[in-house]
């Protein structure tokens, strides 16, 4: 999961030289991603940073514009196949495309493979939101269509916005992020109140009582927790989006905008 980096310790008798300065310069100009996050940079190299954003969230809303209503699974890119969390997730991916969703992943290894695999094994629609990475992250053999995107934040952008429902397995820091990044999305209104699924009650139970524990405190709004539905049962769970996806948005009676070939445009068959 690439080279682990650790921040130095201060020493008050060694003051930072400009050697240091000097690397650190050349270590935020190492990537795109770095170079987008490393402060004030010229106009034209902000300017290209824009056109590479642009070009990020132009093709995949023309790909996915024609991908019609989805379930997106978040969760750990190392869960292995066979394991419980696996299974949970290979089965809920089946769950959703019955219900007539487009199962869409961020298209890696795990917990992405999982929900991919199956919707794939009973006929439904399975889609990959990919990231470039310094070190290779491969699509998982069960997408069938994918993009790749160049940065993080336009990767979630897509994965929420194409969404009706949102399943969170069993994950790390990536996981969680996107899970609190929807959830005040929702808080905040630029969301609809889209179901969020969590699962894995064991390995998410001291998550949700500390999300218990913020709104005693104040910090969260008392109905907040409410937000997400906490479940290890597939048919729960299952039931859930059948009340709160299909029938509260229609989405049997949604409409899937039609391919114009004149502009390049391609459909989504399954």
């Amino acid at each position: 999961m690439g080279v682990r980096k650790t921040l130095p310790q201060p020493d008050p008798e060694h003051p930072i030289t400009e050697e240091e300065v000097h690397k650190q310069v050349l270590f935020e100009l190492e990537t795109q991603e770095q170079t987008l996050l490393s402060g004030a940079t010229s106009r034209l190299h902000n300017l290209t940073t824009l056109f590479r954003v642009s070009r990020d969230l132009f093709r995949a809303f023309r790909m996915l514009n024609f991908a019609g209503p989805c379930v997106t699974i978040f969760g750990s890119a190392r869960t292995l196949p066979g394991t419980r969390y696996y299974e949970m997730a290979r089965q809920m991916g089946a769950a959703c495309a019955r219900l007539g969703f487009t199962v869409m992943t961020g298209g890696g290894p795990g917990i992405m493979q999982a929900g991919n695999q199956g919707a794939f094994e009973i006929g439904g629609r399975s889609i990959g939101v990919n990231i470039e990475l310094p070190f290779e992250q491969e699509l998982n053999p069960y997408v069938q269509h994918s993009i790749t995107m160049r940065y993080f934040f336009t990767r979630k952008v897509v994965l929420v916005k194409y969404s009706y429902a949102f399943i969170v397995m069993p994950g790390g820091a990536g996981t969680m992020d996107e899970m609190f990044e929807t959830m005040t999305l929702i808080q905040t209104g630029k969301l609809k109140i889209f179901p969020i699924v969590l699962m894995g009650k064991d390995y998410w139970q001291p998550l949700m009582d500390f999300v218990h524990r913020m709104a005693e405190h104040g910090m969260i709004s008392p109905d907040d927790p409410d937000l997400i539905f906490f479940t290890d049962s597939i048919e729960e769970a299952s039931a859930h989006l059948q009340r709160h996806a299909v029938r509260q948005f229609g989405l049997r009676h949604k409409r899937v905008p039609k391919a114009m070939r004149i502009l390049g445009e391609k459909p989504m068959a399954r």
